[in-house]
């Protein structure tokens, strides 16, 4: 088709984009660039999705996603539409990635941007054999990482065949190498002796909602986009949200917030538009939905798409969370952006979530010090605070696994109880403190259909790729994005969701063809136009 041609036929096109998540947001910008029409409709008052902001005693707390990584992706997005991501969204690298204690000892372990630091911090922490391991882990991380972009990543859902032909024999050899069978935890017994690097490798696993014992050791991955450079946003992470909407917008993309999407309209076995909550009707050639694919299956979009994605049962799902975004002073412990207390019975948080189906009696607790980067705190004081407790995903359950009031509150007593054995002073009981309370149900009642699990499905197993729903559903003119579909949750996944989810739409709108697998750029490539690669 001459570009005149599809330039006429993309103008005369309406794509309606249900979520302004990331994934959606993404979709909607790369589409209206394109030239397509686009409206997003979502229900909150202000975009982002998960990446949203509580009003804590006055200040806004970033209460979602709070790492940025991966900024290759966000810079391409912008690329793509004639914008320079620097410009638009203002970042400073942490030198400082986390810092982790354990609740057992005073202990300190920071992990650096720098690795030879992290090496050396590694060696001063536990043992120079120690150190030496971690630098043959943060290879093997490397090397899986750059296996896997391309062809996990950056295209449609993998197949065994389509994974095969990308990688090829020696690709193959590489990713057998690796142990795929094998779990993340038994695959870092490989390289950790000490249990407490173990552990804070382990944690990984988390990052896709999944436990350490179950997740496929390819999840070592994260540990290289997390060295690979760790930022913090100006504003927030929702500033970053608001960058990609406002972009939208200046493409010609129609965002309508507060206008939650009742039914996906289908007409002739195909998706024509949707109908919104006060009854208006938005006709279009194609919808995406950015939301969680169970809340299709459970017939939450209409009747009419329920068979075009699979319902995630509560074996299956991810992590959900306990939170409190807090305004409040602290004190005693040295803070930086991003910091995990750990407990010594580290199993039994796992097994207690996703076999037990309850709260921790003993979890891991996060805090994103809002305020911090890597120097100390310019003034004392009330900080913004995330403070956040994994937690099963049954927000959605009767009462036989619902989690009582007293269960939240006991969970918040040991997670204090656990940040002061490691030296934090914060108590929530003050009135100096304001602090509110996130639970599954919460979560549940803001993303419908997903019990309050964050990551969509968990990541169990090395199936997990194959089994992730790909951006074109079952049902055509319908298609996904966001954490719950390929190539899973974060917000940089997210982001690429939302690539995917565009070249699908685009090879939909402009071919007569049945969709082949579709595939965008990668990070080691030169940022491009979002393409689709037809058979």
């Amino acid at each position: 088709m001459a570009d005149t041609g599809k330039a006429a036929v993309l103008k005369s096109k309406h794509v309606v984009v249900v979520g302004a998540g990331m994934g959606g947001l993404v979709t909607a910008l790369l589409l209206a660039h394109s030239g397509v029409r686009v409206t997003l409709v979502e229900s909150a008052a202000t975009p982002g999705g998960k990446i949203r902001q509580i009003n804590a005693g006055g200040a806004l707390v970033d209460s979602g996603p709070t790492v940025f990584t991966m900024r290759w992706v966000f810079e391409q997005i912008f690329a793509q539409v004639g914008c320079s991501f620097a410009d638009v969204v203002k970042l400073e690298p942490l030198d400082i990635l986390c810092r982790h204690a354990w609740g057992s000892s005073h202990q300190r372990l920071d992990l650096f941007s720098d690795v030879a630091r992290s090496a050396d911090a590694i060696a001063q922490f536990s043992s120079p054999p120690e150190a030496k391991r971690f630098l043959a882990f943060c290879q093997k991380a490397k090397d899986t990482y750059q296996l896997l972009e391309g062809p996990y990543m950056c295209a449609s859902r993998p197949t065994f065949a389509g994974m095969g032909a990308d990688l090829g024999v020696r690709g193959l050899a590489a990713l057998v190498s690796l142990g795929p069978f094998a779990s993340l935890w038994q695959s870092l017994g490989h390289y950790f002796h000490d249990p407490r690097l173990r552990q804070l490798f382990g944690r990984y696993a988390t990052y896709c909602g999944a436990s350490p014992w179950a997740a496929p050791a390819t999840l070592m991955l994260i540990a290289h986009v997390e060295l690979d450079g760790v930022w913090s946003v100006t504003g927030g992470m929702h500033a970053l949200a608001k960058a990609v909407a406002q972009q939208a917008e200046r493409q010609g993309a129609t965002l309508r917030y507060a206008s939650p999407c009742d039914r996906i309209l289908v007409r002739d076995g195909r998706a024509c538009g949707v109908v919104l909550a006060g009854g208006e009707h938005l006709e279009a050639d194609a919808v995406v939905f950015n939301g969680d694919v169970s809340a299709l299956a459970q017939g939450l979009l209409g009747e009419g798409v329920q068979r075009a994605a699979k319902n995630t049962p509560l074996a299956k799902r991810s992590l959900s969370a306990v939170t409190w975004s807090v305004n409040a002073p602290t004190s005693g412990f040295p803070l930086v952006r991003h910091n995990v207390f750990f407990d010594d019975h580290y199993k039994r948080e796992f097994d207690d979530i996703f076999r037990q189906h309850k709260l921790p009696s003993r979890g891991t607790v996060y805090v994103c010090a809002q305020d911090r980067t890597d120097a100390p705190l310019a003034s004392t004081g009330h900080e913004r605070l995330l403070c956040l407790v994994n937690a099963p995903a049954t927000g959605d359950q009767p009462s036989g696994h619902y989690l009582t009031p007293s269960e939240i509150e006991s969970c918040q007593q040991q997670s204090l109880k656990l940040l002061g054995q490691c030296g934090l002073k914060l108590d929530l009981t003050s009135p100096a403190a304001q602090s509110v309370l996130t639970t599954p149900s919460d979560f549940n009642q803001l993303f419908p259909g997903t019990g309050g699990a964050l990551y969509g499905p968990a990541s169990h197993g090395w199936m997990t790729p194959f089994q992730r729903p790909a951006s074109a559903s079952k049902m055509p003119g319908l298609f996904l994005a966001g954490g719950s579909v390929h190539p899973g949750p974060g917000v940089p996944m997210a982001a690429l969701s939302g690539q995917l989810a565009a070249a699908s739409v685009m090879a939909h709108l402009t071919s007569a063809r049945p969709l082949g697998r579709v595939r965008i750029s990668g990070g080691t490539s030169t940022p491009s136009a979002t393409t689709a690669s037809m058979p």
